[in-house]
């Protein structure tokens, strides 16, 4: 006979439960409508990159939407 397998369910319980009441909630995205834009970068370069943002206290993701809408704003004309 096999022997049934205990799977975690879709809503199971946090292993840390203090550090997850304490963590803070996802900002609502600024613009209902997004698109995602992907690159390639070197595995090494993507460390680099998460512990830049580990060490600013963000995400990625929010790190690098600060640092393109720094160097690209938005001007005068542009549709939204």
């Amino acid at each position: 006979m096999t022997e049934r397998r205990m799977r975690p369910g879709f809503a199971s319980r946090p292993a840390d439960p203090e550090r997850w009441v304490r963590a803070p909630d996802k900002p609502a995205a600024a613009n209902r409508f997004t698109a995602r834009l992907t690159i390639d970068v070197t595995p090494a370069f993507r460390a680099r990159l998460k512990v830049a943002a580990f060490q600013r206290g963000m995400t990625v993701a929010d790190m690098l939407r600060a640092l393109l809408a720094r160097e690209f704003p938005d001007t005068p004309g542009d549709t939204p």
